[in-house]
């Protein structure tokens, strides 16, 4: 005989709840930043309570510090693996820039998570750490084979195209309409020139050859 019953829900792993409110803080805190938002709140966006949040975080400063971590540690991946190509010069930094924005196109929501709360002092720790992190990837993607380049100016032209990259990402969000190549060519039309100086194999050669 049939029965007209619903066949019972599957119960989810701890991992997957995990997963689910981790994903459900992350549009939460897109949407409302990290002050305007509250655990009652990712409670009802990821279908569970505040209590089984608590049995997978501390806090709502834990829930946003394990979110952005894993965000940013993914883009270092991926910066790391473009860094690994073997490319050089202008090819290389420009790899690196798409990589960047083609992480920021298929993680809008993540983006906004990640420095849509960039100026709170309560997070401010985390951010530098953050940023800290990006400007090393993107040191590596500098050309150093210059005579007598410093450390410290690799690294204002890292911290220059970080700025120039964050930006943009955030005004990306507003004109949705530009292609990712657009911003991948504004960037390195502000940057490159300098950075080009930095390594004479990456400058085009001079007029008159020398």
């Amino acid at each position: 005989m049939s029965s007209d019953r619903p066949p019972p829900r599957r119960r989810l792993s701890a991992a997957q709840r995990r997963e689910r409110i981790l994903g459900a803080a992350q549009e939460v805190f897109a949407q409302r930043g990290y002050h305007g938002s509250s655990l009652d709140d990712i409670a009802k966006a990821s279908g569970t309570s505040k209590a089984l949040i608590y049995e997978h975080f501390e806090s709502k400063r834990e829930l946003h510090e394990t979110l952005v971590t894993g965000h940013a540690s993914e883009l270092a991946r991926r910066f790391a693996a473009n860094a690994a190509t073997g490319m050089v010069g202008e090819e290389r930094l420009r790899a690196g820039v798409d990589v960047f924005f083609g992480w920021v196109q298929e993680r809008r929501e993540a983006w906004q998570a990640l420095f849509r709360d960039a100026a709170d002092p309560e997070l401010a720790p985390l951010i530098d750490r953050l940023q800290a992190q990006a400007t090393r990837a993107i040191v590596a993607l500098v050309p150093a084979g210059g005579e007598g380049v410093d450390e410290q100016q690799i690294e204002m032209y890292a911290q220059l195209t970080s700025g120039a990259c964050q930006a943009l990402a955030n005004w990306w969000a507003d004109h949705t309409e530009v292609s990712r190549g657009v911003l991948v060519d504004r960037v390195m039309e502000v940057v490159w020139d300098g950075m080009s100086s930095l390594d004479p194999a990456g400058r085009p050669p001079a007029p008159d050859g020398r």
